[in-house]
């Protein structure tokens, strides 16, 4: 299978997910039965990351997806640029994408290429851009590494009136990030 670029794997099959029936490359993936059916061979090995389902655990329940057209070159910035770390990275055998993870602190997006022809590149069609916020430790240490990155920054770190520090981006391909300290308790 080679090295992973990404790490491990959470047990989220793509193939299954995104109604592709193609062979998939699966980088940083786990082998369970399960999977080997559903993409047809077996994978790397398995340590354990963040889940897909359920909030025991410290695990979230919403992923922000997201689909590129060049959706190798979105993981760079989104890692070089913000940040976020690589959990796996699911190939179809043309190279697109079809299932990556980026995690950062207690979340994680989902990011996939556009144009697989899967489901969700369907539904997604035609779709305009998306913002999402992120909440970091330090934000003007966050935003230097943005910079230094050569990130498009929309807004400069801001002192907000409800009483979050945040600075605004836009990634390759025109969605909109804010990174900020702006994190409400959630009660059950």
């Amino acid at each position: 299978m080679g090295d992973s670029l990404t790490g491990t794997c959470n047990h989220f099959f793509c193939a299954r997910v995104f109604g592709s029936s193609r062979r998939v490359l699966v980088r940083g993936g786990c082998e369970t039965e399960q999977q080997i059916r559903t993409i047809g061979f077996p994978a790397t090995e398995h340590k354990g990351v963040i889940g897909v389902a359920g909030t025991s655990g410290g695990r979230p329940s919403i992923y922000p997806t997201l689909l590129y057209a060049d959706a190798k070159a979105a993981i760079r910035q989104l890692t070089e640029a913000f940040g976020f770390t690589e959990l796996s990275v699911f190939e179809g055998e043309d190279g697109a994408v079809m299932h990556a993870e980026l995690a950062q602190g207690n979340g994680a997006v989902m990011v996939g290429s556009k144009g697989t022809g899967s489901v969700f590149d369907r539904a997604m069609k035609g779709a305009g851009t998306t913002g999402v916020y992120v909440v970091v430790d330090d934000v003007d240490a966050h935003h230097r590494r943005a910079v230094d990155q050569g990130a498009e920054i929309l807004m400069p770190p801001t002192d907000q009136e409800y009483g979050s520090r945040d600075y605004m981006a836009r990634d390759l391909e025109g969605n909109v990030w804010s990174f900020g300290t702006y994190a409400p308790e959630m009660t059950g």
